[in-house]
């Protein structure tokens, strides 16, 4: 049936045909039949051409859609192009559509709208390809955000995310329609370079760095902030270049800028008087010498900062020896970097500083507080937050003194965070801070004694205190009360353990 159907076009001209034939030999006149074999002619030509057009149609919709899987498709040409099949063309449209949309999705960061990690790695190995082939120039630069966790700890995620998108702006209203984006992961960027040495790349990443440093972003609460980059640059010309080892080098690069203390631009390459950055690396010995100055340049700006604000009449923030040592001891048996253990001494020390703003007929008050008093008293770990956030030195501290007063969970103060949203530090200096209240006089209430003061932690636990560090807690504390350590005050904690203390490391649940 198929073959008859097939055959259907061609039948006037083969009637047409017969009757030439028969008026012919039935002597009906010549002309007659020329007219009627040329009309047969001009059907079966006719009928060639719409073969020939059907089929140059067919091989045309098969084109695109090739084009379409193969994702190289720019536009499906108006439908109108393809006659009797229009209605595939419409079709064949929508479906070159949905193709690029979920395209660009999958390669598309959702916050930033910039290329995504896979993406803009794909756009790298192209880049490098073609530099190799024709010998040109190829930088990359590596930009990470300095101190992102605490912008995320101090203003919240939200916050944190404008930021983001803020730093992605910057990137596609200065970069040429030359160079390439993408967001990374997490706070860190990468901008590709064509036709660009290290050296130029540099200036191009110093002019990123100063707008987004001048870039002013919204805390949510009245007031703004700044934020600050560490960039890492590599690069290289022609055949030499491999991905793997520009994406390393810029990497090792920005860890460079942020060893030497942040908010600059690192350019890995070989010694270059003409670089406008020249690669700078530090001896063992130098960066010690340097860590000893940078110890005692805090210690101080640690002692400037007591000596400001202790002589004060109503001032009850003062540091505690006690709290240092119990936070300091928590976060030695986490198995904590030094450098985490420090910022948690320093905020141990420091972290009720904002009391200085509270009126002292409050602070002394025996009785219940009102509703504005009690509004005097939690707005006291941000006005902390303020005073550290002028002193470089020990700013880190920051987000630890913002948050001591965040509950586990999440009704606390001044955030409402909960549970591991809120900085580890905060949570261990809660702890360290409630057993030292309860263990002395207050002006509402007696002390306590120890084994009292382990209970109501214990009570505590899952609601106020994260569970696992109370549990931390009491396997350290429950049998022996903690001490005071006086030189926990002045200087950073020794790197030995004491007697009794465990040196291997320990992980708390929800650290």
């Amino acid at each position: 049936m198929s073959r008859v159907l097939a055959g259907a076009p061609l039948l006037p001209a083969l009637l047409l045909g017969g009757i030439s034939i028969a008026v012919l030999l039935t002597g009906g006149g010549v002309a007659v039949a020329l007219v009627l074999a040329f009309a047969a002619i001009g059907a079966l030509v006719g009928v060639a051409a719409t073969a020939a057009s059907a089929g140059a149609t067919a091989r045309a919709l098969r084109r695109e859609l090739v084009r379409i899987a193969d994702g190289s498709m720019a536009a499906v040409p108006p439908p109108g192009r393809f006659g009797l099949l229009a209605p595939a063309a419409r079709g064949l449209g929508d479906l070159a559509e949905a193709f690029r949309t979920a395209q660009a999705a999958a390669a598309t960061d959702r916050l930033t709208r910039l290329p995504n990690r896979p993406s803009i790695l794909a756009q790298l190995f192209g880049e490098v390809d073609r530099a190799s082939r024709y010998g040109r120039p190829l930088a990359v630069a590596f930009l990470d955000l300095d101190h992102f966790k605490a912008v995320n700890d101090t203003y919240g995620h939200a916050v944190g995310d404008a930021v983001l998108c803020g730093v992605a702006d910057v990137f596609r209203q200065n970069l040429r329609a030359i160079d390439f984006a993408g967001r990374y992961g997490g706070e860190e960027f990468i901008a590709i370079l064509p036709e660009t040495t290290a050296e130029e790349a540099a200036a191009v990443a110093e002019k990123l760095r100063l707008l987004i440093m001048g870039a002013r972003f919204d805390a949510g609460d009245g007031t703004d902030f700044a934020v600050t980059v560490s960039i890492g640059i590599a690069g290289g010309r022609g055949p030499r270049l491999r991905v793997e080892e520009l994406i390393r080098d810029a990497d090792a690069a920005m860890y460079s800028a942020k060893s030497l203390g942040r908010n600059q631009t690192y350019v890995f390459s070989e010694p270059d008087e003409d670089a406008r950055i020249p690669r700078a690396p530090i001896s063992p010995a130098g960066r010690a010498r340097a860590t000893e100055v940078g110890d005692t340049a805090r210690r101080a700006a640690e002692a400037a900062l007591s000596a400001a604000v202790s002589p004060l009449p109503h001032y009850r923030g003062k540091p505690s020896s006690m709290i240092a040592a119990i936070a300091v001891r928590l976060a030695r048996e986490l198995g904590l970097p030094e450098q985490e253990v420090e910022r948690i001494r320093v905020a141990s020390l420091l972290h009720d500083i904002g009391k200085v703003a509270v009126p002292e007929q409050i602070l002394e008050k025996p009785g219940p507080l009102t509703t504005d008093e009690w509004q005097s008293v939690v707005q006291h770990p941000r006005v902390g937050q303020v005073i550290i956030d002028q002193v470089a030195a020990v700013r880190d501290a920051g987000a630890i003194i913002l948050h001591h007063h965040e509950r586990f969970s999440g009704q606390g103060y001044p955030y409402g965070l909960r549970g591991n949203d809120i900085p580890l530090g905060a949570r261990i200096v809660a702890i360290a801070d409630a057993y030292d209240a309860m263990i002395h006089d207050r002006p509402y209430r007696r002390a306590v004694g120890h084994e009292e003061a382990v209970a109501e932690l214990r009570r505590h636990a899952g609601v106020q205190f994260d569970p696992a560090l109370i549990d931390l807690f009491c396997d350290i504390f429950a049998r022996q009360a903690p001490v005071p350590d006086p030189a926990l005050l002045i200087a950073p904690p020794a790197r030995s353990a004491r007697p009794g203390e465990r040196r291997g490391p320990r992980r708390a649940a929800s650290a």
